[in-house]
């Protein structure tokens, strides 16, 4: 009997579908008003900055994405860049290592951004009720995943048309009703700008507002699903960050010409608070409705990509053998996805908001951004730029550009967060050594 493959059946239209449910899903609408308290009236800044290093690290994916589109986004690409049989092998495993532990808290933060929302229509005073809604999202997550990827680009679509028509909705609300000015500059014009950019406050709602951009590079991760990856690629990821920018822009000026920021700040349930405003209570349960919706749809896409990752590790030979099964007539990862999804579960149940979102990017930095850029520096000399399907314009700019703020980002999420992304990567250090010892591998071979 044939082994089952992953097969290409994803197009520009699910691709980039995906693309945006993982980005929007509930980021937004818990981080605005964190950004808000940060940033007082210039809270659009914070989104711009945001926005500006998703597109220039968005050159960086797609010239990787069009050139390797395999299963498995950053650990391919690291592999390649590093070397296959030694750094390359460190840093990829490094990589899949860090996933074990970050996409189960990207999906626990999304449920538990869910449960926050969930309270809005169903009060849950006790402790234990908002990890019951979390912990059942993420178990629905998985039974919907559990099926043929065709099957998973058709509701993708459906959760998408979701997706754009509240945050459409909502911006129409803000455009119609709109009473209060919004700063597009800092009080003291252009002339302040450059302090507040080197500002603390703006670093820290960086932080924020980059968690509510990020999964852009998804469809990296479904590389070896996706139908003419060499142009697909690109193509969704661009659409999906210029999207979700214009997107994020509005629905932002749009609360803030409605609620003033600071009252916006304090609030826990903004969208709610936005809708009823202007519509009443049962328009504000509507719109609470749907928000929980897209946060479901952005799981959805999370969870998707997330356990391609360990896949395309173990179908290498480079992580447990466990994580490369298929499932034989549906033939998808279902092994990955239930580990990745039966930890985000567990990990729902544990934690708060606030700090994982800080968390999820402190500790994926260094290797997975940081690491990638590098390179992508490093495939160009060793193979040169003539095979390339795309190639970054004003290289190498975007990728000098890049790490140093992506660098500057993870300073700015404080030195408990940078020690837990260190931990991890020295915890991942010492799996690494004892796998390859088990092996027999570099740095081990022949001792």
């Amino acid at each position: 009997m044939p082994q089952p493959t992953l097969q290409r059946r994803l197009g520009l239209v699910q691709a980039t579908a995906l693309n945006m449910i993982d980005m929007v899903g509930i980021g937004p609408f818990v981080t605005l008003p964190l950004v808000m308290g940060f940033m007082g009236p210039n809270f659009l800044l914070a989104w711009l900055v945001g926005a500006g290093l998703a597109v220039v690290d968005g050159l960086i994916w797609s010239e990787l994405g069009a050139a390797h589109p395999e299963a498995g986004g950053s650990y391919r690409f690291l592999k390649l860049a590093y070397g296959p049989q030694k750094w390359g092998r460190f840093m990829s495993f490094l990589y899949v290592w860090q996933t074990l532990v970050q996409a189960p808290l990207v999906l626990a933060s999304g449920a538990i951004g869910f449960a926050q929302y969930f309270g809005y229509l169903v009060p849950l005073p006790a402790w234990w009720q908002p990890r019951l809604v979390s912990g059942a999202v993420v178990l629905l997550l998985i039974a919907l995943l559990y099926r043929r990827i065709e099957d998973i680009g058709k509701l993708g679509v459906l959760l998408w048309v979701g997706v754009l028509g509240l945050m459409g909705w909502l911006i129409f609300g803000g455009l119609t009703h709109a009473h209060y000015p919004v700063a597009w500059l800092p009080a003291g014009g252009a002339g302040a700008l450059p302090k507040l950019l080197l500002s603390a406050a703006l670093g820290q709602a960086a932080v924020k507002t980059i968690y509510s951009y990020l999964g852009y590079y998804n469809v990296c991760h479904l590389g070896g699903e996706i139908v003419n990856p060499q142009r697909v690629i690109p193509r969704s990821i661009f659409l999906s960050i210029l999207g979700i920018s214009a997107l994020y822009l509005l629905l932002n000026w749009s609360v803030g010409t409605v609620v003033p920021w600071q009252e916006a700040a304090r609030s826990p349930f903004i969208v709610s608070t936005f809708v009823e405003r202007i519509y009443g209570a049962a328009a504000a349960q509507a719109a609470t409705a749907l928000v929980l919706l897209v946060a479901f749809a952005s799981l959805f896409a999370v969870l998707l990509g997330y356990s391609r990752i360990p896949y395309a590790a173990a179908a290498d030979g480079e992580f447990l053998p466990i994580f490369g099964k298929l499932h034989p007539t549906k033939q998808f990862p279902y092994v990955s996805l239930l580990i990745l999804g039966g930890l985000g579960f567990v990990f729902s149940l544990l934690f708060r908001l606030g700090e994982v979102i800080t968390a999820i990017l402190a500790m994926r930095i260094l290797v997975q951004f940081v690491g990638q850029a590098v390179g992508l520096v490093l495939l160009r000399r060793r193979r040169g730029t003539g095979a390339l399907p795309f190639k970054m314009p004003l290289y190498p700019l975007p990728v000098i550009i890049a790490v140093v703020v992506w660098l500057a980002v993870f300073w700015s999420t404080g030195p408990k967060f940078m020690l837990s992304g260190l931990g991890v990567i020295a915890a991942g250090t010492v799996a690494f050594l004892l796998w390859s010892k088990r092996l027999k591998r570099w740095p081990f071979e022949g001792r």
